[in-house]
């Protein structure tokens, strides 16, 4: 029997896909909701600071290096990231410029020969014959058209531009807030000393929360079980921490 939620999500694309609307989405393009560059800035995070508080306790080091690495791993890291990430979303931006430009020119000089090549592209999509032709006509009447057509299907790139800088920026917020998590027991027992007894503890159960909730929110975008995308990310955290907390222990018995 469908719940009444079902209904509702039913309906809900139902009128998701009125003409009106369809024209409208396709007309605005796709979204950036820079879903990669968030998680892959918050996982990042709390997995590096995590392991900074980890090899530090399997060290046995005092708290005071936890919190002084750990800042130092949220600013440094967190921006070397983030300019990382604006100088991918950048050029990524820059060579698609630049492979528009070399069609628009092979388009010049050999426009029977990319005629050839969209034809070509319709035939494997299952035109033929006249339907073809005819195809092939309407994408070559119009050079943007024509242009976005090989972008896509002969180089498989995307014709949406993301912004650099907001990609650069999600990374850098994410890195933060998230990658702070592991700190706040260790920062609580500074400002307020005796507040937490067990802060290796209590980090560890805020930092695998910190971890699921990545997980399960990146579940919802990508259409996965929360629950399994949760449990998943948590697992791949665990493992950077345990090997962080080796090395620390290990490194205490040949130092110490």
């Amino acid at each position: 029997m469908e719940s009444p939620d079902d209904q509702k999500s039913l309906d809900h694309a139902k009128d998701h896909h009125h003409p009106h609307l369809i024209a409208k989405r396709l007309a605005d393009g796709p979204d950036s909701i820079y879903l990669k560059e968030f998680i892959f800035g918050a996982v990042d995070g709390a997995i590096t600071t995590f392991a900074i508080v980890a090899g530090v306790a399997g060290a046995g080091m005092a708290p005071g290096v936890v919190i002084i690495l750990g800042f130092a791993n949220l600013l440094a890291d967190g921006f070397s990231m983030a300019v990382s990430n604006f100088l991918g979303i950048r050029a990524e931006n820059q060579h698609r410029i630049n492979v528009r430009q070399m069609e628009l020119e092979e388009i010049e000089k050999f426009p029977e020969g990319e005629k050839e090549e969209v034809r070509q592209i319709f035939a494997m999509k299952g035109f033929k014959g006249q339907l073809l032709e005819d195809a092939v006509e309407v994408i070559v009447s119009d050079k943007e058209k024509w242009v976005d057509t090989m972008l896509q299907e002969e180089h498989g790139m995307s014709l949406q531009e993301h912004d650099a800088v907001k990609g650069g920026l999600a990374t850098f917020v994410a890195f933060c807030i998230v990658g702070f998590v592991p700190l706040i027991t260790y920062v609580t027992n500074w400002v307020l000393p005796g507040t937490v007894e067990n802060t290796f503890g209590w980090s560890i159960a805020l930092t695998a929360v910190a971890f699921f909730w990545v997980g399960a929110v990146k579940g919802k975008f990508v259409e996965q079980y929360w629950l399994l995308s949760g449990l998943e990310t948590v697992g791949v955290g665990g493992i950077a921490a345990a090997m962080a907390y080796g090395v620390g222990v290990l490194l205490k018995g040949l130092v110490g």
